[in-house]
């Protein structure tokens, strides 16, 4: 059982293990087990901020102090019963993490860039800190939601740091991923109001370009579906999916438009069958059918839904039938009447271009199941059915609309049996040819 102090030897006790932890960065002395146990004591110690002050307060230090502490702490959200409403406001929890955070992005401005870069090679552990502490601020404010308010103003310097690293390869290695993580729970739609009384606007849609945010988190799912397998997106995509996915319900109509564009399908990809083509719109679309990625498929499907202003008809026209149905019936969306009508060519949205080109593009007649267009398909020379072909065939359908119907999803009138009574489709007798 691990020793157990208090009052000031306990404070001592945290000082001079904080000072061996410290050490060990420089010089790796310790073993694993004995770090382990540094490490499990100040778990133990940490439960009671009193006279452990030390774990808690950064000294505005080095990057080593920075990694240590953040990565202490950041094992401490899991079994340490704290009070990090108390951490944040008597021991500077969040101010801390802030000016960390505020440090790491200023190596990021124009001035400090060049050289930012250069020196990543021989000075990792920059890196290795920043990590660590993002890690911490997604487990603070995933576990305390309500704490989320304080580390408002790291919101620009997140993204300031997400979108001048660039897109490495692959694209979501750390700490790219960790910084899509940190703002996954903060308060992006800046409903406190802090980021407009820090900044004078909301950081996620800078004044100098609102759409240079989301631009950039769209093309970083776009590498990233081509440079990770397939069996591991569901994962590995997901956080910048739904971050994608709260920037656009939040997002200025400007903004919306422009997320709109890249994914979904445009009216030069109805060429061919949707999905068929080797944009991002295709892969997501292939991806929300793929029985590899079961977490993503009503993830995908969700965000083209929203994108089409959650409007049945809209998406329908927009992905196809094929690749709507499904989302549809599930969520229990009723299918539109004319889902399986030939319909014009999109993409379309609320706030779609109306220019001229763009009204013509949309004139012309899609295919409701593929949505490529009409006049493009190719035509299937076949010799025509035999009575006993068209039969079965009506048969067929007949059986798929019952089937369709019976779900009440959609209320449609089977084609067959008003084909039947209208006198279109005749029985035939059993001594027919």
């Amino acid at each position: 059982m691990l020793p157990q102090k208090t009052g000031k030897a306990k404070l001592d006790h945290v000082n001079r293990i904080l000072s061996e932890l410290k050490a060990d960065l420089d010089a790796s002395k310790l073993s694993t087990s004995q770090r382990q146990q540094l490490l499990e004591q100040l778990k133990v110690y940490g439960r009671s901020v009193d006279n452990s002050d030390p774990i808690f307060t950064q000294d505005g230090g080095s990057a080593d102090d920075e990694f240590l502490l953040s990565r202490i702490l950041f094992l401490m959200t899991y079994d340490a019963n704290l009070d990090y409403t108390k951490l944040v406001s008597e021991n500077q929890l969040a101010e801390n993490i802030n000016a960390a955070i505020t440090r790491h992005a200023k190596r990021y401005s124009r001035s400090a860039r060049r050289w930012s870069l250069s020196q990543e090679r021989s000075q990792p552990m920059e890196l290795m800190a920043l990590s660590e502490t993002l890690k911490l601020l997604f487990n603070i404010t995933h576990f305390n939601p309500d704490l989320a308010e304080h580390f408002s103003k790291s919101i620009p310097n997140i993204f300031k740091i997400l979108v001048r690293r660039g897109i490495p390869k692959p694209p979501l290695t750390a700490p790219i991923n960790y910084l899509i993580n940190a703002l996954l729970n903060l308060d992006l739609e800046d409903t406190k109001g802090q980021q407009r009384q820090y900044f004078g606007q909301n950081a996620v849609f800078p004044l100098f370009d609102q759409k240079c945010n989301a631009e950039h988190l769209i093309n970083i799912l776009d590498q990233a579906i081509t440079s990770y397998p397939e069996s591991e997106l569901d994962n590995t995509i997901a956080p910048v999916l739904t971050l994608i996915r709260r920037i656009y319900e939040i997002a200025p109509s400007s903004v919306t438009r422009a997320m709109e564009k890249p994914i979904l399908p445009t009216s030069e990809e109805r060429d061919k069958p949707i999905g068929k083509s080797d944009t991002l719109s295709s892969r997501l679309l292939n991806l929300s059918t793929s029985a590899l990625t079961p977490n993503l498929r009503g993830s995908i499907s969700a965000m083209m839904f929203e994108l089409s202003s959650k409007d049945a008809s809209t998406f329908v026209q927009n992905v196809g039938y094929g690749f709507a149905s499904g989302f549809l019936m599930s969520n229990n969306i009723p299918m539109p009447e004319d889902a399986l009508k030939v319909d014009a060519a999109g993409p379309s949205s609320s706030d779609a271009a109306s220019s001229a080109s763009a009204q013509q593009q949309r004139s012309i007649p899609v295919n409701p199941i593929t949505g490529q267009r009409l006049d493009r398909e190719d035509n299937v020379e076949q010799e025509p059915m035999t009575q006993e072909e068209k039969e079965r065939e009506a048969e067929r359908l007949f059986v798929l609309f019952e089937r369709l119907k019976a779900t009440g999803v959609v209320d449609v009138k089977n084609p067959v049996t008003e084909a039947y009574q209208s006198g279109r489709i005749q029985e035939l007798s059993d001594d027919s040819d």
